[in-house]
């Protein structure tokens, strides 16, 4: 990795939480295809209509994340 990349990452993850997140989401944002499929987009929204319905139905429950995290790093 280049020393300016690398210097680039440390400043960034010095800033707060909100902040982080808000640049995450821009780069994460200029990586989408700017050619959207729309079969892909609408089984998207199905999955995630299905997951909110399970949520709001009580067929599934959250955890914290950092349970989560957890048992990812327990399972790996």
């Amino acid at each position: 990795m280049q020393a300016d990349v690398r210097a680039l990452i440390e400043a960034a993850l010095k800033l707060p939480p909100e902040a982080r997140g808000a640049i995450a989401s821009r780069l994460l944002d200029s990586l989408q295809d700017q050619q959207v499929d729309p079969d892909v987009e609408a089984a998207w929204e199905a999955e995630v209509a299905r997951r909110v319905e399970e949520l709001d139905s009580g067929q599934v429950k959250t955890i914290p994340w950092s349970e989560a995290r957890q048992q990812i790093l327990r399972d790996k």
